[in-house]
């Protein structure tokens, strides 16, 4: 048995619909095609339809499972609306949601425009309240139940320069998770948060440091256990959230990057860098006084 493979028994989310938005490209894919291989029916979202198309034909012959491609722009309610009526017409039921969906911008807070702030607030924030509130009034108003799943960040609960925007609309959906647990718990609606560390996706951080950047700036070099994370790591534990094993986890965010922001929080961590003879240097001096 190794990290590579699947943890959970064979079929541990059949006869399950799950719904995950941002489930064309990136980690949503590869969560989509661990829910599949699980044994559910699966629901992917974004606004392009193309890359939804691509994806759900890619996943249909390499699982032979059901997915269902839904375009829609979760920052409109009423798109939701049509996109959860469209599932549910399709599968009988939505049984759980992925709030995956997200933008950024990589940007000293001073240069960007009141649009581009409002946009990534409106996508991440707004987006992730929509298929929230749509999902889960459906749920509660059908008496089924049902469960959330938020993706967010570790800078959601520490906060992170340059990135405020996001910072600010993950937050948010962290605060939205944990208020809901409770308030929903009753009604039999789980909600829980995944907080990723370095998960690097095909050109994603080209994208948001491009040019010569992205090549100094290696993500692993931050993380104690001196490697970024593995697709299939993140959808394991996203499975088990999604699966009856973890009926009674509700209001939690799980961290997932290999002691990266304990690594940033801890005020004597950078001396991890000294090589041995300072160590044997600071021991005689201390010893000698």
């Amino acid at each position: 048995m190794n990290h590579a493979e699947g943890m959970l028994v064979k079929d541990a989310l059949k006869n399950k619909t799950i719904l995950v938005t941002g489930g064309g490209t990136g980690l949503g894919k590869s969560m989509a095609a661990c829910f599949l291989s699980l044994g559910a029916n699966v629901v992917i979202s974004s606004r392009k339809l193309s890359v939804l198309e691509a994806t759900a034909e890619e996943l249909r012959k390499s699982s032979g499972r059901s997915i269902l491609p839904l375009a829609c722009d979760i920052r409109d309610y009423g798109q939701v609306k049509g996109m959860f009526d469209a599932a549910t017409s399709h599968f009988g039921q939505v049984h759980a949601v992925v709030n995956n969906a997200a933008a950024n911008f990589i940007s000293p807070t001073e240069r960007l425009s009141a649009n581009a702030f409002h946009t990534i607030l409106d996508i991440v924030l707004k987006g992730t309240a929509n298929v929230t509130l749509v999902a889960g009034k459906r749920w509660i108003d059908e008496k089924t139940g049902g469960n959330f799943l938020s993706v967010v960040t570790t800078y959601a609960f520490t906060g992170s320069g340059y990135v405020v925007p996001s910072a600010a609309a993950k937050a948010g959906v962290l605060a939205m998770t944990r208020s809901l647990a409770v308030e929903w718990a009753p009604y039999q609606i789980r909600s829980n948060a995944i907080a990723p560390g370095p998960f690097p996706t095909e050109g994603a951080l080209e994208r948001l440091l491009p040019g010569e950047l992205a090549d100094k700036f290696d993500p692993a070099k931050r993380v104690p256990l001196g490697r970024v994370g593995k697709h299939h790591e993140l959808a394991n534990l996203a499975a088990y959230l999604l699966s009856d094993f973890s009926a009674f986890i509700n209001g939690e965010v799980i961290t997932i990057d290999g002691g990266e922001w304990l690594l940033g929080a801890g005020e004597f961590n950078d001396l991890r860098a000294l090589e041995k003879t300072w160590w044997d240097r600071m021991e005689a001096a201390r010893k000698n006084k």
